[in-house]
């Protein structure tokens, strides 16, 4: 299978009504181009997990604008006034999670676990509805895995095959969202030929990559 492909065939795999996982930190090592692309679309009523809503006019940003949004999972999403606004007029659901647990469900969904389990959230709104697990003693929050049908990351350097490599803190959560979600497409900055990634410094393998998408640099 060809993994390369065009920009118009990556937004055509993302369905209306899907779950989408996307790669970044205030749009830093996000797919960016794909993202815009989606928005400029129109495929509407998407679930969006991420760590958070950008700022209006970058990145994710665009998808909420444009009220493709059904449901966000996210930890933050206070630089984006738009997503407080459709929370207020009930377009939009949110469902604020702690960083690291939000990560830690991608990982779980990732690694075919059942849930995790943690403190953070006990005795609060977090906890509603939730199960709790006492071990040794001490209250924990059972938080369920997170996956996704399509997950969007970013590499700074990604080779033919799929192989990616990210620079500094862009890795963020594209690392793991590459485990949890049934198709996965790395945006590349840079597409290399195989063997322009040594082996060693490969973070995300090719076998989790199904599609390439050459990015901006």
């Amino acid at each position: 299978m060809a993994k390369i492909i065009g920009l118009d065939e990556a937004v055509e795999i993302v369905q209306e009504g899907m779950t989408i996982m996307v790669g970044g930190f205030m749009a830093c090592g996000g797919a960016n181009t794909i993202v815009e692309a989606i928005a400029a679309r129109g495929t509407k009523n998407l679930t969006l997990i991420a760590n958070d809503a950008a700022k209006p006019g970058m990145g994710i940003a665009r998808l909420v604008e444009n009220h493709l949004l059904r449901r966000l999972v996210a930890s933050h999403v206070g630089l984006n006034p738009e997503v407080g606004r459709q929370m207020a007029t009930g377009e939009l659901g949110v469902e604020l999670v702690p960083q690291g647990t939000l990560v830690e469900r991608i990982r779980a969904g990732g690694y075919g676990l059942g849930g995790v389990l943690t403190p953070t959230g006990i005795g609060t709104l977090v906890a509603e509805g939730k199960e709790i697990i006492t071990v040794d003693g001490k209250d924990f929050l059972l938080e369920k895995p997170l996956r996704a049908d399509v997950a969007l990351i970013c590499g700074h350097t990604v080779d033919r095959s799929g192989n990616v490599w990210y620079k500094g803190t862009s890795r963020n959560f594209n690392q793991v969202m590459a485990f949890a979600a049934d198709t996965v497409i790395a945006e590349a900055d840079h597409l290399v030929d195989v063997g322009g990634i040594a082996p060693e410094n490969v973070v995300t393998p090719n076998v989790l990559v199904d599609y390439i998408v050459e990015g901006r640099p």
